[in-house]
């Protein structure tokens, strides 16, 4: 090893040891608390609260970006008559869906895109019975909205539109939080 090579790798060696040594990862002094700061001005950036509903129903670019910066007690009266369009665009057909909704009635409610929980029925997206009382991991949204855009009343018509044909993940969700699969 040349003299100048043995000094760049003493000074590597020297600025690892001091770097090590000032980023040591020592949590028992608990003499001072990290306080957090929310001031300053906050804007909602996204949101998608069911999936797919935002994508399929306002366009990219600006009206996406306007709509997600949208309050969800302001987009109902907002949007519906966006949706209802994109709804009647995409099924001319509709008249009700498996849930019995009007298309004003269903997209009023895709149009507020939260997620609502109830604390006395069954968490699911849609089991056949229950409605958006939440969503569990293994519930197939996409299959149900599809199925509501395009089933009909009876949730029979269109079956070639009303399933992804996506019936399993990739890997299984795990027994323990955060119950999904680490990356691959």
């Amino acid at each position: 090893m040349n003299k100048t090579n043995k000094y760049k790798s003493i000074t590597i060696a020297l600025i690892a040891a001091v770097v090590s040594v000032n980023c040591d990862n020592d949590d028992s002094n608990n003499d001072s608390v990290a306080s957090l700061d929310f001031s300053g001005n906050f804007v909602q950036q996204d949101q998608m609260a069911r999936p797919a509903i935002n994508t399929v129903f306002i366009g990219s670019g600006a009206p996406k970006d306007e709509f997600n910066g949208t309050i969800p007690s302001a987009m109902g009266t907002k949007y519906q008559s966006v949706f209802q369009s994109r709804l009647m665009a995409l099924n001319p057909a509709f008249t009700t869906n498996a849930l019995g909704q009007t298309a004003a009635q269903f997209t009023g409610l895709l149009a507020t895109d939260v997620l609502g929980v109830s604390k006395v029925a069954p968490t699911t997206f849609f089991d056949g019975t229950n409605v958006l009382t939440g969503r569990t991991l293994a519930d197939d949204v996409i299959d149900v909205e599809l199925l509501l855009i395009f089933g009909g009343p009876m949730g029979t018509s269109n079956p070639g539109l009303t399933k992804d044909n996506v019936n399993a993940n990739d890997k299984a969700f795990g027994t323990a939080f955060p119950y999904l699969a680490s990356a691959w």
